[in-house]
């Protein structure tokens, strides 16, 4: 499909705002199980709890060419009025003293109405803004509504050029990865998925080899809402309304200080796409249905 343009990309990589890792929480290569230790018997008369059943492990797709790692941008046209809305909480490495001035790079009240009107939803999180705000990062982690996917650690390019970004070393993209999903496990998030989203959704075949060990799945999207830097949410909204089809991924963004009419715009996007029978659902429904649907 073409990429999306330029410009309104060149928006969203600016923004100051998986390794397959499961809402278990761990990632990378196959764990032994233990055998279950031993308990005497409850007394006479004791409540017992069965333990929780594992969480189901997000599908993925198959890894490309040479164990490259696979992209996914639109779920089936076909699959039913299906839509997944995604928010990248982007903070790069360097922005902790913006941070400490008073700049928000979380937006509060955007998961509190995602909460309210009960949209499911994926959250593309940078590691560095799981450490600033990890009370944040736990709450949606933890909040079976939403999941956690990778945004990189430090908000770099993975290839170049990419909108002005500063670029990841080479050799050190898979590192970068791995280090954003151990700041997850850190902050207590536990729904978090094997998906990642290139900063800026600059990527090459070299990038895609690089973090092929990861074991994720690249997620891009086809409908770009516009809400980096936007200083209305009428016409966010309008965008997002006209563009959305069956299966798409729209991508938008959960930081105040650089998209702050994003809220408004979700509430004026969900009633509007409820009307058109559309479903909200998480990028992990859509792959899943894809994987499904696959011969």
């Amino acid at each position: 499909m073409p990429r999306p343009p330029r410009a309104a990309l060149a928006a969203a990589a600016l923004l100051c705002c998986t390794a397959a890792l499961t809402a278990c929480g761990g990632h990378g290569g196959h764990s032994t199980a233990k055998p279950a230790p031993t308990t005497a018997a409850p007394k006479a008369g004791a409540r017992t709890t069965e333990p929780p059943a594992p969480a189901p492990a997000a599908p993925t797709l198959p890894p490309g060419p040479g164990g490259a790692t696979p992209v996914f941008s639109h779920g089936s046209r076909d699959g039913g009025k299906r839509v997944a809305l995604t928010f990248d909480a982007d903070m790069t490495a360097d922005q902790g003293p913006r941070a400490a001035r008073g700049e928000h790079f979380d937006n509060p009240a955007l998961i509190e109405t995602l909460r309210r009107l009960k949209v499911p939803s994926t959250v593309f999180m940078t590691g560095r803004w799981a450490e600033q705000y990890p009370d944040q990062a736990r709450s949606i982690g933890t909040d079976p509504l939403f999941e956690i996917a990778n945004h990189s650690y430090s908000h770099h390019a993975f290839t170049t050029p990419c909108y002005g970004l500063p670029t990841v070393a080479r050799g050190t993209a898979r590192a970068d990865v791995d280090r954003a999903f151990a700041a997850f496990r850190r902050a207590g998030a536990e729904h978090v998925v094997p998906y990642f989203r290139f900063p800026g959704g600059c990527h090459d075949a070299a990038a895609l080899r690089e973090i092929g060990p990861a074991k994720v799945t690249a997620v891009q999207w086809d409908v770009i809402s516009g809400d980096a830097f936007a200083k209305q949410a009428a016409p966010v909204a309008a965008q997002v309304i006209s563009q959305v089809r069956p299966g798409s991924v729209v991508v938008m963004h959960c930081t105040r200080s650089a998209a702050p009419t994003t809220e408004e715009a979700v509430r004026r996007i969900v009633p509007e796409l409820r009307a058109k029978g559309y479903e909200f659902v998480r990028v992990s429904d859509l792959i899943g249905a894809a994987g499904r649907r696959a011969p």
